[in-house]
């Protein structure tokens, strides 16, 4: 998927790529696991940023449009993890301790949706809180 050059939409881009990895840890992504992002980004995301992408909507949503199409390719969660963690290497100014508090948050709460965080979602996130910690 092309990232577009806009800061604050290759951010959230980012996010959605993380958030998808958190999901797909365990092999399976639930529709759940989802509908979790997506009450999370219309209730949480949104009175946090209002920024718009190139067609008026709000950035935030490409998290919910990079999931969608992660799972329509059924990338590997791994390689996904990866990423971000380079994204945020190279970005370490767009990680607020807001947003950082807030990726950790949603992530849980995807984790959590079906039938509670497992094994894989568990290493998942832990390594995501040690790289949110750094």
């Amino acid at each position: 998927m092309p990232y577009t050059e806009k800061p604050e939409i290759a951010f959230y881009q980012k996010i959605g790529e993380l958030f998808y990895a958190i999901a797909a840890a365990d092999k399976v992504v639930r529709e759940v696991e989802y509908k979790a992002l997506k009450k999370l980004v219309r209730e949480i995301w949104s009175k946090f940023d209002s920024s718009t992408d190139d067609f008026d909507s709000q950035a935030i949503y490409q998290m919910e449009i990079v999931f969608d199409w992660f799972d329509y390719e059924r990338m590997d969660a791994d390689s996904c993890f990866e990423s971000f963690e380079n994204y945020i290497k190279e970005n370490p100014k767009l990680f607020t301790t807001e947003r950082k508090e807030l990726i950790y948050y949603t992530a849980n709460e995807i984790a959590a949706a079906f039938s509670g965080k497992n094994k894989s979602e568990l290493i998942m996130l832990g390594k995501l809180h040690l790289l949110l910690e750094a």
